[in-house]
């Protein structure tokens, strides 16, 4: 790799301040720290020293999303196949058919069921790698600044949020106001108190509601619905869900239809893992969340409803029902945008999991609560972290005041 050091050394003057090419220096650097460490060091005290930098940790987040990735092509291929079996279809209509049909439509094929839904998700993650990463260039290039890394981390999140069949160009429009509201507007990565990648889907969300809900949009194929098992507990409880055909361990492996990458828990759980093991992801909130889920459930349970079925789901069915798993492991633990404090972690997952079970429960129009959860928490999460601070000023304050006087006397 030495000439290819040599080579970016080589033509690093023409980026730099007075070069031909100055204006595109946020492009150079984000090539040459991508490909090589930084060489600058940090001359005055504090020191921190570390093996991971900015971009290594961004990296190990996108590496913990393959599973996801990995069944969002399987499985949205083996619905598409499932549903096209039932419907008695051959052949997949528009220009993704010239492709799909390589290796047939068998859904119990895993690697046609692969490849059919590679041609879903592949197609939405290059389009929002693009448009998003348009948008990064072009605000480091106005401000004079690198490019930031957090976006890797927000494509391949606010991707595996969709559904398979979303036109390409809301695509777009979702990841612009994600990465320009929710992110550039506040002075790019680090400086926004929103989770930019549940920014742009909520705008989706909100603005598009016929593409972003309802029975029409989880399976791949036009003219085929298929309700979520979420969707189908809102509207009859858990019988409605079996009548489905769908067990907990439906969900848990996640086989049936739903957002390209949130299907399945067992996926979530081994990028969880990864997280976990390397010290990215914080323990703290994903507690908080599952243990408000537990509470609220609970409790919910207890009151219980003639009219309203979500009231009786038991908590380990709301672990396994839409997104939940993906939003506690990926979307809540934004480094960012959640809270800061180890004691307003617990709180700020808290939060969550209460406000996620609340909206699902007691406002059934919104089934997929955790989305809005994660962001009503965004918004506290200042507000958590400076209670605790000020507890904590407070606690050393009187222990000090009693040190002193026990001291004086």
């Amino acid at each position: 790799m030495k000439w290819l050091r040599n080579h970016l050394d080589s033509i690093e003057p023409l980026f730099q301040r007075g070069g031909r090419l100055e204006k595109f220096y946020a492009l150079y650097e984000a090539a040459d720290t991508l490909l090589f460490s930084p060489p600058e060091t940090t001359r005055a005290a504090p020191h921190i020293r570390d093996a991971l930098d900015l971009k290594r940790v961004m990296a190990y987040v996108w590496l913990a999303t393959f599973p996801c990735i990995f069944m969002a092509c399987f499985n949205t291929g083996y619905q598409a196949n499932l549903a096209m079996a039932s419907m008695g279809l051959d052949q997949v209509e528009g220009w993704r058919g010239i492709f799909t049909g390589w290796f047939g439509y068998d859904p119990s094929n895993p690697f046609a069921n692969f490849w059919h839904g590679a041609w879903y998700f592949f197609p939405i993650y290059l389009t929002v790698f693009i448009t998003g990463g348009i948008c990064e260039v072009w605000f480091a290039i106005v401000r004079g600044h690198e490019v930031n890394e957090g976006f890797f981390v927000t494509s391949i999140l606010f991707s595996l949020t969709l559904p398979p069949d979303i036109p390409l160009w809301m695509v777009v429009l979702g990841v612009v106001f994600g990465v320009v509201i929710g992110k550039e507007v506040f002075g790019g990565t680090g400086k926004n108190f929103l989770n930019p990648a549940l920014t742009g889907r909520a705008f989706l969300y909100f603005a598009y509601p016929a593409a972003m809900s309802g029975n029409a949009v989880w399976t791949a194929v036009d003219g085929h619905t298929g309700a979520t098992a979420l969707g189908e507990a809102a509207a009859g409880g858990l019988e409605a869900v079996a009548a489905l055909g769908y067990s907990w361990w439906d969900l848990f492996l996640g086989v049936v239809p739903g957002s390209l990458g949130e299907t399945s828990t067992l996926a979530v759980l081994i990028g969880a893992g990864v997280l976990l093991y390397t010290r990215i992801a914080s323990w703290r909130i994903m507690v908080g969340v599952l243990a408000g889920t537990v509470v609220t459930s609970l409790l919910l349970n207890l009151i219980g409803s003639d009219t309203n079925p979500m009231f009786a789901i038991p908590f380990w069915w709301h672990f396994v029902m839409g997104g939940f798993a993906f939003g506690c492991v990926f979307m809540a633990t934004d480094p960012v945008s959640a809270s800061h404090t180890n004691t307003g972690r617990f709180w700020f997952g808290a939060l969550i999991g209460v406000m996620t079970v609340l909206i699902r429960v007691v406002n059934p129009a919104f089934p997929e609560g955790i989305m809005l959860a994660i962001l009503f928490a965004n918004i506290f999460a200042p507000l958590i972290d400076y209670v605790v601070v000020q507890r904590n000023v407070k606690r050393r304050s009187a222990r000090l005041a009693t040190v002193t006087g026990g001291a004086s006397g």
